[in-house]
């Protein structure tokens, strides 16, 4: 089963962010690049960038039709042991977003925070980057603002109403020294995790390869989804329904005993 290693444990604790030493196998990566093109067959009218609840199969309520590998890859036992080793024991899977960057024309993803946009509380996710297809500097791999999540504190979001960006909230100038940005650059079947209050972000890609990831999002059960709650009041620039978003506890129990896992799922 795979483990993060004390040290990148410590790593993710200080930093915010860690790039584990295990891979998925490339039997599986092979899988998921499949189960992309069918995501992107199924969506053509969705920027590639903005596939959202990809993980729930068929019309997921939130303008995408899901396939259901990714939910399978979400569930898989050793992501979610590895997010684990940082969140604790008890894991509710809430979300799962695919960003494909088309070659020459991908959206840049600006400076953020991931708390800012969620109805969590107490405020805590663990994100798992998984890397489908190379992603490097040239094709705007994820960058990180190391120690950003000290203090858990939610800087300053400005709006920006422009139809070439990921998500249309941007952090406010002076909020962090760009300078100190490193480069999470990963090969197929690489994740790299970040903590909900890391900021980070993606330049556009202009380079000749796709890059794509699929973000799978999980909480600890000593949270709350708050369904009532609408961060942010729709001007993500991401279409999303957390009023219906479907949780699964991926393991443990669900220490709040407030979290819903019938809202969402289908009965067949």
């Amino acid at each position: 089963m795979a483990q993060l290693s004390p040290a990148e444990t410590a790593h993710y604790q200080r930093e915010g962010w860690v790039i584990p030493e295990f891979r998925l196998p490339p039997s599986r990566v092979a899988t998921m690049v499949q189960a992309l093109e069918t995501l992107l067959r199924d969506n053509p009218g969705v920027r590639p960038e903005k596939l959202v609840s990809a993980h729930v199969a068929g019309d997921n309520g939130e303008g995408v039709r899901g396939v259901s590998d990714f939910l399978d890859l979400a569930r898989d036992p050793e992501i979610v042991e590895l997010v684990s080793d940082v969140i604790g024991d008890d894991v509710i899977l809430w979300g799962c977003h695919v960003f494909c960057k088309p070659a020459g024309e991908g959206y840049e993803t600006p400076w953020h925070q991931d708390g800012h946009y969620w109805p969590i509380r107490p405020l805590a996710t663990c994100t798992a980057w998984v890397a489908l297809e190379e992603s490097t500097v040239e094709n705007g791999c994820l960058r990180v603002i190391p120690r950003s999540h000290e203090g858990e504190r939610l800087h300053e979001h400005l709006h920006e109403d422009r139809t070439d960006l990921t998500l249309n909230q941007r952090m406010a100038d002076g909020t962090f020294d760009e300078a100190q940005a490193v480069d999470l650059e990963l090969q197929p079947g690489q994740m790299s995790l970040h903590d909900v209050y890391m900021i980070h972000g993606a330049a556009a890609n202009t380079s000749g390869k796709r890059r794509t990831g699929v973000a799978l999002r999980y909480m600890p059960s000593t949270s709350v989804f708050e369904r009532n709650l609408r961060p942010v009041d729709g001007k993500t620039g991401v279409a999303v329904n957390f009023a219906n978003r479907p949780l699964w506890l991926v393991r443990g129990v669900d220490r709040s005993g407030r979290n819903d896992f019938e809202v969402g799922h289908r009965r067949v």
